[in-house]
């Protein structure tokens, strides 16, 4: 476990165990039973090694855990009649991080070493009964400490798990009442749009019987309004999960430029490059990027020619939409929902986006959408 989850505060209570346990462990040392090896100091050293170790013991626990078996071992067999409380201390946390398997090959060893390094050093020679119980009352320790480790963290797991819970949920909540919005909005915009195409049609349709010439904006806005209501029925069927028409992509973009001619613009389409099936998320920014960047022209450009060249690359997909509007290098623009969405699409994807005035006027949208990375 990182330090960073367990904050300052952690290590200072680290601290203060790990002090805490050296100084009980040497006081207990100094005041009980020793075999006189004459290895005093190295016992004492020993002794406040082992407890000082546990200071690391989130950071590092297996390696504190093999330290102070070591350091039981040592002042064991430097005739320190002490039990291993700093060794149990690391048991619990090398459980608690999750290394069960280390935590028991130790453990098998320490019980196997310690009875040793004391008949090593002299100590516990008051028979096999004695030692039995000894070895019992280690083993139940360990396994308590293990056990207390192991309770931790799995009510610790809990926690975190409950926690993806309530996040899950919360995006969940919030991407149902997106689609709310979503629905209300199309339900609004539809029933708009749907009186303007409704009129527009009807304006058509009058002209023609009288015989007078329909003018070329008004078959515009007829277009317009049909291609608006398609949009939003699509965009409401995709947020339903139920969409049943493909999407627009590439091969509806000549649409967009015919539309563009229609009102007035001067618009060509160039496509370059080996046709090849593209990811159907590249398709579909293709799409939405022509058709903003024309939108923009035909809104606030004052353009009167737009070009659109398309490079269809092994690698990527490069777009780029020229006019020759109002735009120019000293008035940069201030950017707008469209462009915004422009460059989170394409971002999105990994790709890169260029918008900005020309130097001989007019504006420019450039994008690389890559390939690959999109599959």
């Amino acid at each position: 476990m990182s330090t960073g989850r367990w904050g300052v505060g952690a290590g200072v209570r680290d601290w203060a165990v790990a002090v805490c346990v050296a100084a009980t462990l040497l006081v207990t040392g100094l005041s009980g039973q020793r075999s006189g090896t004459h290895l005093d100091l190295l016992g004492q050293a020993l002794l406040v090694s082992g407890g000082l170790a546990l200071a690391v013991r989130r950071r590092a626990p297996v390696t504190v855990l093999v330290a102070t078996g070591l350091c039981a071992v040592g002042y064991q067999a430097a005739g320190f009649d002490v039990p291993a409380v700093a060794y149990l201390f690391a048991v619990y946390a090398t459980v608690r991080a999750g290394h069960r398997t280390a935590t028991v090959a130790a453990s098998v060893a320490m019980l196997v070493t310690l009875p040793l390094a004391a008949l090593a050093s002299g100590l516990h020679d008051t028979g096999e009964a004695f030692a039995q119980a000894r070895g019992a009352l280690e083993l139940a320790w360990l396994i308590a400490a293990g056990a207390a480790g192991e309770a931790l963290r799995q009510a610790e797991r809990r926690a975190d798990e409950a926690e993806r819970t309530r996040e899950e949920t919360a995006r969940r909540r919030a991407d149902e009442e997106r689609l709310h919005i979503a629905r209300e909005l199309h339900d609004s915009l539809t029933h708009q749009i749907s009186i303007i195409k409704v009129q527009a049609e009807v304006a058509v349709h009058v002209a023609r019987k009288r015989g007078e010439q329909v003018s070329q904006a008004l078959l515009a806005i007829q277009a317009a309004g049909r291609e608006a209501t398609r949009e939003l029925r699509a965009t409401l069927e995709a947020l339903r999960d139920d969409d049943t028409t493909p999407p627009r992509g590439l091969d509806n973009v000549p649409e967009l430029v015919a539309r563009a001619c229609a009102i007035g613009l001067d618009a060509t389409l160039t496509i370059e490059g080996q046709r090849h099936d593209l990811p159907a998320a590249v398709d579909r920014t293709a799409y939405r990027i022509v058709q903003e960047s024309l939108t923009n022209i035909a809104r606030h450009a004052a353009a009167t020619t737009a070009s659109v060249r398309i490079d269809r690359r092994p690698d990527a997909l490069a777009i780029r939409v020229d006019d020759d509007g109002k735009a120019t290098a000293d008035t940069a623009p201030v950017p707008g929902v469209g462009l915004l969405g422009m460059r989170e699409r394409v971002t999105a994807l990994g790709g890169r986006l260029r918008a900005e005035p020309r130097g001989e006027g007019g504006f420019t949208v450039e994008a690389e959408l890559p390939v690959e990375q999109a599959r």
